[in-house]
């Protein structure tokens, strides 16, 4: 069984990532189940999809310390997520720290470093992307969630392989959008 836990806040497109995953590991043949958390998503609340992929699954959401793998769309969503992770788990984690609403009202400040070093010390292996960089050389902040895809499938801990994640876009994106997913994963896979 391979545990994944996506998560993020509105707007990320992580629903959208963990439906390529499960269409990528149907597409092998693999039982699938997911399911979305989603609190207030429109106005930047926190968005967690759990996608569960093997035999015989019960439930679709996750068991806290069951996740194999946490991709997380931004260092704090990751914190409030990693009772979610199993020892010895992989955490890919874009750097860049999301001021949530609340945050912001409060007046209150959230140190993206401090957040990634926290990680750091509770996660296996943590993998910290930039993908701001990557979504900036591409030309468009909408694929952040297939660089945090590309990530994951290139760690190996998503138990999809680049190519299948590349033949799900083809099969699951519109065409007009294709070839700048492509175009991130390309760039992924080439760091």
């Amino acid at each position: 069984m391979n545990n994944i836990l996506l998560c993020g806040v509105g707007g990320q497109g992580t629903v959208l990532a963990s439906k390529l995953i499960a269409f990528a590991a149907m597409e092998k043949g693999l039982q699938v189940r997911t399911a979305e958390t989603i609190g207030m998503a429109q106005r930047g609340g926190s968005v967690v999809s759990h996608v569960r992929i093997g035999e015989e699954i019960h439930s679709p959401l996750l068991p806290k310390g069951s996740a194999d793998v946490i991709i997380a769309f931004e260092p704090a969503e990751a914190v409030r997520c990693i009772s979610y992770l199993k020892k010895g788990g992989t955490v890919i984690v874009n750097k860049k720290a999301v001021r949530p609403v609340t945050a912001s009202l409060q007046g209150t400040y959230l140190d993206g470093e401090d957040m990634l070093r926290y990680l750091q010390s509770q996660a296996g292996h943590v993998d910290v992307m930039d993908g701001e960089a990557i979504c900036e050389a591409c030309g468009s902040s909408k694929i952040l969630n297939i660089v945090l895809l590309a990530a994951a499938a290139k760690s190996g801990a998503l138990g999809i392989t680049p190519e299948e994640l590349d033949s799900a876009i083809d099969k699951r994106i519109s065409e007009k959008f294709r070839a700048l997913n492509k175009k991130a994963i390309a760039m992924v896979m080439n760091q």
